[in-house]
């Protein structure tokens, strides 16, 4: 008997007899998009690398732009020797290459530590922060959002709107400096800068095996003043820094709680009689978290770069403040390194949230 196209369509199979085809359609359109989304990390990460490479090199070469001025000529001319900077630019560029792919990000010119040693030991602390920032972005952020949609167009909409236009316009050392004077100058409440007392410091110092995760650390000493003090010096840093994030979480929550809010499928409750909080709490929550998770890959860039001043602020010692330091002494070396393992973080999360995002919603693989 002939199959009709009728009979293909509405049937369970294709034609050869194989799994459902709008099934295979799906499972081949994730599949697809994870797999184009993984292998974008490497361009992108080759992108960043190559630009960070060149723009130092702009300049002169790293030993040069260090030690110029404070070495006499021949000791500079065997410095620069000794590190292959006489070497074509290009070779020097396939050198570097090929030191990243082995792991090998340099050595420091002004204290001679190896690139690595120093993400061990500062990285722990700029990703301490960063999620400070985040759960103060999320407390912030969505809540507020949720109440902004809720009075939509009305006296409060409008102020949480400015308020959130004055988070994310606002400088973020701008932001430390008034919380500093506020809290720490003024009130008296909380530290002026620091990730712990002396004190603490020395304690968590003389564990075992530290994570460098001062809260991590302060949770194994068992002591709670330790844990206090660790949170205290933690707030003014984490709030400035989120609320940078903040104001966008409130502003697109905003945004898709109303596009939810007016779907067909909610108007249908409210016209069952259903009231306008559960509503909110209940149909209108969910989707507006969507854009949010998308959102999170590119705000850990911008968290990443508003720590440079946060840290620098707040004399937090992470990966931004010693960024800072680098690039003080002109210590290129170390500044490329460090951006580039900026750069893998940046791409990796972005793929580990896309993927997130498609798992969450479909609409987003296609």
């Amino acid at each position: 008997m002939t199959t009709t196209t009728t009979e293909l369509t509405a049937g369970s199979t294709d034609p050869t007899g194989d799994a459902p085809a709008e099934r295979k359609r799906g499972g081949g359109g994730f599949g697809s998009y994870l797999l184009i989304r993984f292998l974008l990390i490497f361009p992108t990460i080759f992108v960043l690398v190559t630009t960070v490479f060149f723009l130092m090199r702009a300049t002169g070469d790293p030993i040069t732009a260090a030690l110029g001025g404070r070495l006499p000529a021949d000791q500079l001319a065997e410095r620069i020797h000794e590190a292959g900077y006489d070497r074509p630019l290009i070779s020097q560029y396939l050198s570097y290459l090929g030191d990243i792919l082995h792991g090998d990000f340099g050595t420091t010119l002004s204290d001679r530590r190896p690139v690595t040693e120093v993400l061990r030991t500062f990285g722990a602390a700029t990703l301490e922060l960063a999620v400070y920032a985040l759960i103060v972005a999320f407390i912030v952020g969505i809540p507020l959002g949720m109440l902004a949609a809720y009075f939509r167009d009305r006296y409060p909409d409008a102020l949480l709107r400015v308020f959130a236009i004055l988070c994310y316009a606002t400088p973020v050392f701008f932001a430390g400096l008034v919380l500093k004077l506020v809290f720490s100058v003024w009130l008296d409440w909380l530290p002026v800068a620091g990730r712990a007392s002396t004190g603490a410091e020395i304690q968590l110092q003389t564990l075992d095996h530290p994570t460098n995760i001062y809260l991590v650390d302060a949770i194994q000493t068992g002591d709670g003043e330790i844990v206090k003090d660790v949170l205290q010096h933690a707030v003014l840093p984490a709030v400035a820094l989120g609320l940078l994030t903040a104001g966008i979480f409130l502003r697109l929550v905003r945004t898709n709680v109303i596009g939810t809010l007016g779907s067909g499928y909610v108007e249908a409750a409210r016209s069952r009689g259903v009231p306008e909080s559960r509503l909110l709490r209940k149909h209108a929550y969910r989707p507006a978290l969507i854009p949010i998770i998308t959102v999170i890959g590119l705000q850990i860039a911008v968290l990443l770069g508003g720590a440079v001043l946060t840290e620098t602020t707040f004399e937090w010692k992470g990966l931004g403040f010693q960024l800072a330091q680098y690039l003080t002494a002109r210590d290129f070396v170390a500044v490329q390194g460090i951006v580039a393992v900026l750069a893998v973080i940046v791409a990796v999360t972005n793929f580990i949230v896309d993927v997130i995002a498609a798992l969450i919603d479909p609409r987003v693989r296609y």
